[in-house]
């Protein structure tokens, strides 16, 4: 329940003056439905007001000149500027306006009258001039005239000004609250309170007072960090309180271990003893296995499936896609039915026959593992004794539909066992905001045999000569991709450029190229991309919004355009479906436009590229390069969407609030100390509790 104290906060926006039936969706949009989004939602910069005069004035600052009004000088043609001039003791000083009254403006600036004009100073022909004026003010009100002014978030229809003073009547009623942060913490780094925090965001004295490393900009960001973190730890918590089958090896994942026809790495041998640890505890397990394109995630996954098939219980993989779900099952299904673990495949373009048939022996127990889409969490699916739900490429996941497959267990025997997979190497940052409540292992070395793919950084004008040599390859036998990037606002236009390349290849190659595209009927698409992993099709022109990632060992070439448009992970991702075999591969970054230019951070991108395959650095390299700048690309990376801090200028804030949520809970898992009160305070205040989407 919601401390009383903070009622006002959650009052409707509607509720604070200034906010009528007109400008409500407006706020809404800006900042939120509540009273506490407004309050939130501090100035974007600032306005510093120099008292300077004609002759001082200096090019580019904010001025507020004492002049007196010579003329009006209308604008000559239509289009034209309405100017006025106006002069003091030391030269002219012209105001200018493009559209406007003229009837206004001469209400404002009466002729002969001494008004005070604040304004953004420029110089044409050595006299000032402003255009647009912020302010014009008798003298005896020059006091309305802030020496220092916020700039808030504004939109069509609505002012910084009216958003200011909308923001300050929800600073008005803002209450008092307890310290939660800890004492000797706070002293320490010479925060003020949260009162005070909030009164300094909507009252910055200079731009200084804006950035991430100010102290009250500070405190407001680790606020908000140890609210989410404290959320994140408490989901921890009530996993570990959950029982769950304990799960053990037995002759099951001995017939599995001597089928791979590999042996483990050192990272995969650690990552299966971390899992084994979990599932034999008798605490329901939450870990999240992540690794490069082809390090091993599914064979490590494959070992618990079997360590539940030794135990008695049965396991559940679920793919985001059928070509992905069927290849897992072509390759598992062998090895865990020789193991004693029967498998199916179950997806959503069974016959009704093969589908009642699957489900029977679901039910029944007789199979052991089920491969599928999201077809496996659909109502009709039950479980005989389901004890353990992988989850392979989890951020196509929804938290809903990772829970729908986990609530497929049977609630007397206990809670169902979750691992996740990632093959996005994940920087350490991202990996503890958005997988806090999560136990994490990492697969940092890949299995032998693997070769390394030679990168080459090549301009777009050298795209025939690669095409040639592309040709070459494909006549020898091997199988390359194409991926042709978002180079264009409209979505049709981007197609076309992918089928106008197809097109151009295979008149080029003389030999068939698929083609793969986010408009194309999910039926449709996997089609051509089973058609291109079955050696049917030699290339595969594909656009990015196109997930491919099947596994195609004889694809040995992968050509990207406009690569400089790609983010490094991104790139990465794409350059590991190639050298997934023994022949050796090449990936081929075609950059820039017609003039070849590249700008700083793609030549960096592309320069790490080549350097280094690790992607665990590639990763870190990559959130580096995002920086705090990026806020839509850090949100697509997983961000939650955090309104003070900044996940990289507040990093070292990051590592201490998840230092410090445990520690609180650990002491006082109840918070029922004087200290737990304010910080069930702080939990409702930024709602991270309930608020599930920004915590997946």
């Amino acid at each position: 329940m919601r401390p009383e104290i903070l009622f006002p906060l959650f009052a409707p926006v509607d509720t604070l003056k200034g906010v009528g039936p007109r400008t409500l969706p407006l706020v809404q949009k800006l900042a939120g439905p509540l009273v506490r989004d407004v309050l939130f939602t501090g100035p974007t910069g600032v306005i510093t007001r120099r008292r300077t005069n004609a002759v001082g004035a200096i090019e580019g600052e904010v001025g507020v000149f004492d002049v007196v009004v010579d003329r009006m000088i209308p604008p000559g043609r239509p289009g034209a500027p309405l100017k006025v001039r106006a002069s003091d003791e030391t030269g002219f000083v012209h105001l200018i306006w493009f559209g406007g009254s003229p009837q206004h403006i001469d209400r404002q600036l009466p002729r002969g009258e001494r008004r005070l004009v604040s304004g953004k100073v420029e110089r044409y022909n050595n006299e000032v001039q402003i255009v647009h004026p912020d302010w014009i003010v008798p003298l005896d009100k020059g006091e309305e005239i802030p020496a220092v002014e916020p700039v808030y978030p504004a939109t069509q229809g609505i002012t910084s000004r009216q958003v200011r003073k909308i923001a300050l009547g929800a600073l008005a009623v803002a209450p008092d609250l307890a310290e939660w942060q800890d004492p000797a913490w706070l002293s320490k780094q010479r925060w003020p309170g949260w009162r005070a925090a909030i009164e300094v965001l909507h009252a910055p004295s200079a731009e200084a007072d804006l950035e991430a490393d100010a102290p009250a900009r500070q405190r407001l960001a680790y606020d908000e960090l140890l609210a989410h973190q404290l959320a994140l730890a408490r989901r921890r918590r009530a996993r570990k309180i959950t029982s769950a089958p304990a799960i053990r090896p037995g002759s099951v994942s001995e017939g599995l271990l001597a089928a791979l026809p590999f042996t483990l790495t050192g990272a995969q041998a650690q990552a299966v003893v971390e899992i084994r640890a979990d599932l034999a505890s008798g605490e329901q397990m939450g870990r999240l296995l992540q690794g490069d394109v082809g390090s091993g995630k599914t064979a490590v996954a494959a070992v618990a499936m079997a360590d539940a098939a030794s135990s008695g219980f049965q396991s559940a993989l679920m793919a985001p896609t059928e070509i992905l779900a069927r290849q897992h099952f072509q390759r598992l299904g062998p090895m865990l039915d020789a193991a004693g673990a029967p498998a199916l495949l179950l997806t959503g373009r069974d016959t009704p026959g093969e589908r009642r048939e699957k489900l029977a022996a679901l039910a029944s127990g007789a199979v052991r593992v089920a491969i599928g889409t999201h077809a496996l969490f659909q109502d009709a699916v039950r479980f005989d004794r389901l004890a353990l739900a992988v989850i392979d490429e989890q951020h196509r996941f929804g938290v809903n539909e990772r829970a729908r497959l986990q609530a497929k267990g049977d609630p007397r025997v206990g809670g169902v066992h979750l691992l996740t997979m990632s093959a996005t190497p994940i920087p350490r940052t991202l990996e503890l905001t958005q997988y806090g409540e999560l136990e994490v292992s990492r697969l940092t070395e890949k299995p032998p045999g693997r070769t390394p793919v030679a990168t080459a950084v090549l301009p777009l004008a050298r795209i025939g000569e690669v095409a040639q040599r592309l040709k070459a390859a494909v006549e020898s036998g091997a199988q390359a991709y194409w991926i042709c990037p978002l180079v264009a606002e409209s979505e049709a236009v981007d197609l076309a450029a992918a089928e106008e390349r197809a097109i151009d290849l295979r008149r080029l190659l003389q030999t068939d190229v698929g083609l793969a595209h986010g408009q194309m009927p999910g039926a449709e698409r996997e089609a051509v991309m089973a058609d291109f992993a079955d050696g049917r099709l030699p290339v595969l022109v594909a656009t990015t919004v196109v997930e491919v990632g099947v596994d195609v060992p004889n694809a040995t070439i992968m050509v990207i355009e406009h690569a400089d448009r790609f983010g490094l992970a991104q790139l990465h991702q794409l350059r590991g479906r190639v050298g997934r075999g023994a022949k050796s591969s090449a990936c081929i970054l075609l950059y820039g436009g017609e003039d070849g230019a590249l700008g700083e951070t793609a030549r960096v991108r592309l320069k790490t590229l080549r350097r280094t395959e690790d992607g665990f650095e590639i990763a870190e390299e990559d959130f580096r390069l995002r920086g705090g700048g990026d806020p839509l690309g850090l949100r697509q990376s997983g961000f939650p969407a955090y309104r003070f801090a900044d996940p990289v200028r507040h990093r070292a804030l990051l590592l201490a609030a998840a230092d410090d949520a445990r520690l609180v809970l650990g002491r006082d898992p109840d918070l029922a100390s004087e200290r737990g009160s304010a910080v069930q305070v702080l939990e409702a205040l930024f709602d991270w509790k309930t608020d599930r989407s920004a915590l997946d």
